[in-house]
């Protein structure tokens, strides 16, 4: 008797069935990627306040800067600025140190949701080179802006690790603890705000 297949999906709240190993557009939807990256918590919940700061609140964040850093850029890539880490309503949020343990496992596995909810979106399922640096410039001074404010480290520190940013992109713009519904219901806002511009 062959041995039972382990199981690749997961349901979501909406209902739909995502198959981590072949992830299809039709089975990814706003609520259910809104609802799981308020619920994950950045820098493995090692930060300070009351409530975890969120993938979806980093998100966020890291669309705020990359529109700053980029007012020209077309509402497409702002689209795809939010999603980022789109993929990690169902994988979780693994800091650097665990994703180089995992290996390339973890990397082909994100490659293929991003894709997916890139399609989904009516974003080309790999976005160009050039906005994917733009995107990961925003999205290191964004792990700057956390690292320094609740995460406990100094800025000599983060600048190290993350690079020393502009001043001016990061002026006024601060981290925000709030709770998970409120994160989650900025979130979905932002991606129908973005998608009805598109």
């Amino acid at each position: 008797m062959p041995a039972k297949q382990p199981r690749a999906w997961q349901r979501m709240l909406s209902g739909r069935r995502l198959d981590l190993l072949d992830p299809t557009p039709m089975d990814i939807e706003v609520e259910d990627i809104a609802h799981g990256l308020a619920f994950v918590a950045r820098w493995n919940g090692q930060t300070l306040g009351d409530f975890a700061y969120s993938v979806a609140e980093h998100s966020l964040l890291v669309e705020d800067l990359f529109t700053r850093m980029y007012p020209a850029a077309p509402v497409k890539w702002r689209l795809a600025a939010l999603l980022h880490d789109a993929p990690e309503y169902v994988i979780g949020d693994m800091i650097s140190p665990v994703k180089a343990a995992v290996g390339p496992g973890y990397d082909e596995l994100d490659k293929r949701l991003i894709a997916a909810i890139h399609i989904r979106f009516g974003l080309p399922a790999a976005i160009p080179v050039k906005v994917k640096k733009q995107i990961k410039k925003a999205d290191r001074i964004s792990a700057w802006m956390e690292a320094t404010q609740i995460a406990g480290f100094s800025v000599t520190e983060a600048n190290k690790f993350f690079g020393e940013p502009d001043p001016q992109v990061i002026e006024g713009l601060s981290i925000r603890l709030r709770p998970p519904v409120e994160a989650r219901n900025d979130y979905t806002a932002r991606i129908e705000t973005l998608l009805r511009e598109c």
